[in-house]
């Protein structure tokens, strides 16, 4: 056999250099998404370490604020005296009755606390102008003082926000950190800090949320044109409303 044609068999064919740099981009662009990958898991798992610190910092808190307020109680006891609570800070307002014989006034309130329909419910900071608007559109809602547990189940079970002018379940934190990140609120345990402390970011943290819509409660109601001291269902029920809470959410 010639040289020539022996050379000829051994000689591999060349790969076009376009195949070459393709290839060569395609295993540079997978390796710098494995990268990018990498790096937003350990992003992520940094911020969930840092939600589960703010949830164990809130709960040392809540559990203080409680030991102290027990504390003293029992200190007036000893003394003989009587420790009064101090006043609450929030309310959480459902409204209860329809629109039928609704006076103006009492409506137009209605629509500023974002209640347009029966059982929807809203928190809001108590002080005097909120306290006279809450007494004029009474017969229409109950009211009371939520304790740690109603705003946790309602946040974690009802909560939807405010996005875009969309109502949102609040699924996952990263849907807060992007609405209300730039106010050093980034999940939801954050929001219910700044709803159960009153905190300095109460207004947005409610603005952002949507009206909650509860359900008609496990039982129904008593008698929703009687006040709740005499039996019925209006007006203000101070921290029973939590009862009524869990038969709602």
């Amino acid at each position: 056999m010639p040289v020539a044609a022996t050379k000829a068999k051994k000689r591999v064919p060349a790969v076009p250099e376009t195949a070459l740099k393709g290839k060569k981009a395609a295993i540079e662009a997978r390796a710098k998404r494995l990268r990018l990958s990498v790096l937003r898991r350990r992003k992520e798992r940094q911020k969930r370490m840092a939600v589960f610190k703010k949830a164990e910092k809130y709960q040392l808190q809540y559990e203080s604020m409680a030991k102290s307020e027990l504390q003293k109680a029992r200190q007036a006891k000893k003394h003989g005296n009587f420790y009064v609570p101090a006043e609450a800070k929030v309310a959480f307002v459902v409204r209860i009755r329809g629109i039928n014989g609704l006076h103006p006034k009492p409506r137009k309130i209605l629509q500023l606390f974002r209640m347009r329909q029966i059982n929807n419910g809203v928190f809001v900071k108590l002080n005097k102008a909120t306290i006279n608007m809450l007494r004029i559109i009474e017969p229409y809602i109950m009211w009371g003082y939520p304790d740690l547990k109603s705003v946790r189940s309602l946040l974690y079970k009802r909560g939807f926000g405010r996005v875009n002018g969309q109502r949102v379940p609040l699924t996952d934190n990263k849907i807060v950190e992007k609405a209300l990140g730039r106010k050093g609120v980034t999940c939801i345990e954050d929001m219910i800090h700044q709803i159960y402390t009153c905190g300095p970011r109460f207004k947005a943290v409610t603005n952002f949320l949507w009206a909650f819509k509860l359900k008609t409660p496990r039982g129904g109601f008593r008698k929703k044109a009687n006040h709740f001291v005499e039996g019925g269902d209006f007006g203000n029920r101070e921290f029973y409303i939590n009862r009524m809470l869990r038969r709602m959410v």
